[in-house]
């Protein structure tokens, strides 16, 4: 059992590429923002050595934007660590481009894609209560 929770929360309204997309983004943002949950690198049984993952389980939600939108809100609230996406972004083509669109975007109304929630499990359950796991 962990005392803390990574929940994935991703736009239902999106192409399967765009979803995934997010996801793989998401993802790298919590392994960047919070390197201690990593685990140990793998080893096959010939002793070739494999890349870590996060050592503890992610869960992807589905939401709407006001879905999104909420759970950022009470994500601000519970002051958890939070990996944005936007949908300008899938217009860029770098790092420093989606920084730039992002913080064009008016902060009261994010046109959010995709967040990544990461905090206690109490607070990342307020987070995304009554969003469904995504399917």
């Amino acid at each position: 059992m962990f005392n803390t929770k990574v929940a994935l929360i991703v736009r239902d309204d999106l192409a399967v590429w765009q979803k995934l997309n997010v996801v793989a983004f998401l993802a790298t943002g919590v392994a960047a923002a919070i390197p201690e949950a990593l685990g140990e690198p793998y080893e096959d049984a010939a002793g070739r050595r494999y890349g870590r993952m996060l050592g503890q389980p992610m869960l992807v939600f589905a939401a709407d934007l006001p879905g999104l939108q909420g759970a950022h809100r009470q994500a601000l609230a519970s002051e958890l660590e939070i990996v944005p996406y936007v949908h300008a972004m899938f217009s860029t083509g770098h790092d420093a481009a989606n920084r730039e669109v992002f913080r064009a975007q008016d902060a009261a109304s994010l046109d959010f894609v995709g967040l990544a929630l990461h905090g206690s499990r109490k607070a990342v359950d307020k987070a995304v209560k009554g969003l469904p796991l995504h399917v």
